[in-house]
C-alpha cells in the first residue's frame, strides 16, 4: 500500500482549524504537519484551498441490495459515498428479504468488504419488519450490529416497542424509529396543509409524525433505552425532542438533507421525483429543522439515499415510491443552510459516535488514527446532472442545481478512492 500525502490543506476536526499536511502509510495517519515530505513513491493529493476533514458518516443510506440490485447495489451505493465525501455509510434493513438474520446482514457485510467505503448494517427491530415479534437482535449484534430500526416503517405497537427498548438497552445497542402512526397517515402522499388541498393530492398531517415522537419519548422515560429519531420533519418533533433533550433523556435525532431546502411548495408540478416519507413540509417546518440544526436538537444530517428504477418513479404523484438520492449531494446541500464546522459535526463525528464507529471514523486527524478523510473544497461550485451520478437510479430532486461545496478527495482506510472528484473505485 503506497504512501499517501495529503498537501496544503487546512486541517478541520472536532477540534478546531490549522494549517497542516497529513501523511498517510499503511492506512494510518502517520504525522501531522506544516511543510511534510513525501516519501519516496507516495501519492500526493493536493489539498490547496481545501479543508481535510474525518471523512463523513451516513446513518440512513438505502442500499437496495439484496433484492432490488437494478435500481442500487453496495457497490454502486458505496460509490456514490466516496464521491459524496463519506468513508462510511450504514445500510438500512428495508431489503428483500429484510436485514433480520444473522445470515442476511452477513451477506451485506460481506459485499461491504469490497466496497469502495465501510458498510455497517443496521438490523431489523421485528422479523420482516412486520411488527409482531422481535427480530434476534442479540445474533446480529454478535456480528457488530449497534443500530437497529424498521425503516420505512415505525413500530406501530407501543408494548412491542417497549420491550424492544428494554432488549435493547441490555444488548448496549441503539434503536432508531420511522416516527409514522399508521393510521393517521393512511393514505396520504405529502404533507397535509394548504398544497395538498390546493392539489387534489392526499396529506399526511404532521400529527402522523409527531403522535410516535411522543410516545416514543414516554418509552424511552420509561426504559432508560438510548433511541435515535430518523429523519425528523415537522416543528412539534423537533420541539419534542428539543424538550426531552434538556430533561436528560439519552435520545438522538437526525434530519435529512432535503427537509432542510424542499417544502410541499415543490409539489406543484407532480412530479413524483419529490415524493419522499415524511413528505415535505411547509415553510415553519423547514424553518424549524434547521433551527434544530442550530441549537444541537438535531445531531446529524443524514441523507435517507432511496433510490427507485426510473419506470416506478414514471407514474402518478400519489402511485410513486417515496424516495430521493442523497449521497452525492447531501454535502452541498447542508453548507447552504450551515456553516462547515456545524456540518462536519453533524456529518462526521456525531454520527460516527451514533453508529458505534467512533473507533475508525470522525475522530481526530491526528497521529495513529485510522487514515479515513476526506478533502472538501468549500467554494467549488457544480450543477447537478442526474445522468451522471453513481447512483443506478436517477431519482434525485436536485437535478440542475448548481451548488457550492464539492469533495476534491476521499481517502478510505489509507486507499485514495476519490482523486480530483473522480470515483477509482
Amino acid at each position: 500500500m503506497a504512501d499517501v500525502l495529503v498537501r496544503g490543506g487546512e486541517v478541520l476536526d472536532a477540534g478546531g482549524r490549522r494549517r497542516a499536511d497529513v501523511l498517510v502509510a499503511d492506512a494510518v495517519v502517520r504525522a501531522v504537519g506544516e511543510g511534510l515530505e513525501a516519501p519516496a513513491g507516495a501519492t500526493v493529493l493536493d489539498a490547496g484551498g481545501c479543508v481535510v476533514a474525518p471523512g463523513l458518516v451516513d446513518l440512513h443510506a438505502h442500499l437496495r441490495q439484496p433484492g432490488r440490485e437494478e435500481t442500487e447495489t453496495v457497490e454502486t451505493a458505496a460509490r456514490a459515498a466516496a464521491l459524496g465525501g463519506y468513508t462510511a455509510i450504514v445500510a438500512m434493513p428495508n431489503t428483500e428479504p429484510p436485514l433480520d438474520s444473522a445470515g442476511t446482514a452477513r451477506e451485506v457485510l460481506e459485499l461491504g468488504r469490497h466496497a469502495a467505503v465501510e458498510v455497517a448494517v443496521a438490523g431489523a427491530i421485528t422479523v420482516g419488519r412486520a411488527g409482531e415479534r422481535l427480530a434476534p437482535m442479540a445474533e446480529l449484534a454478535a456480528l457488530g450490529v449497534r443500530l437497529f430500526t424498521d425503516d420505512g416503517t415505525g413500530v406501530q405497537d407501543g408494548a412491542l416497542m417497549r420491550r424492544a427498548l428494554d432488549y435493547a438497552r441490555g444488548l448496549g445497542v441503539t434503536l432508531a424509529q420511522h416516527c409514522e402512526d399508521e393510521r393517521l397517515a393512511a393514505g396520504g402522499a405529502m404533507h397535509e396543509g394548504s398544497w395538498s388541498s390546493r392539489l387534489g393530492i392526499p396529506g399526511v398531517p404532521a400529527a402522523a409524525e409527531e403522535a410516535m415522537v411522543a410516545r416514543d419519548l414516554a418509552l424511552v422515560r420509561l426504559t432508560g433505552a438510548r433511541l435515535h429519531f430518523l429523519h425528523l420533519s415537522t416543528a412539534g418533533s423537533v420541539e419534542l425532542v428539543r424538550r426531552a433533550k434538556a430533561e436528560g433523556l439519552p435520545v438522538t435525532a437526525e434530519a435529512a438533507p432535503h427537509h432542510l431546502v424542499l417544502t410541499d411548495a415543490a409539489v406543484g408540478g407532480f412530479d413524483p421525483v419529490f415524493r419522499v416519507n415524511p413528505p415535505l413540509r411547509g415553510e415553519a417546518d423547514v424553518a424549524a429543522v434547521r433551527a434544530g440544526l442550530a441549537d444541537g436538537t438535531i445531531d446529524v444530517v443524514a441523507t435517507d439515499h432511496a433510490p427507485h428504477a426510473p419506470e416506478t418513479k414514471d407514474v402518478p404523484f400519489a402511485e410513486a415510491p417515496p424516495g430521493m438520492l442523497g449521497l452525492e449531494t447531501a454535502l452541498a446541500v447542508a453548507l447552504s443552510v450551515a456553516p462547515l464546522e456545524q456540518v462536519l459535526a453533524l456529518m462526521s463525528w456525531q454520527p460516527a459516535a451514533i453508529a458505534g464507529l467512533a473507533d475508525r471514523h470522525g475522530g481526530p486527524v491526528a497521529e495513529g488514527r485510522p487514515a479515513n478523510l476526506c478533502v472538501i473544497d468549500p467554494a467549488a461550485t457544480w450543477q447537478v446532472d442526474a445522468g451522471r451520478l453513481a447512483s443506478r437510479s436517477r431519482n434525485t430532486p436536485y437535478d440542475g442545481w448548481k451548488l457550492t461545496g464539492r469533495v476534491r478527495h476521499t481517502v478510505v482506510a489509507g486507499v485514495p478512492v476519490v482523486v480530483d472528484a473522480e470515483a477509482l473505485r
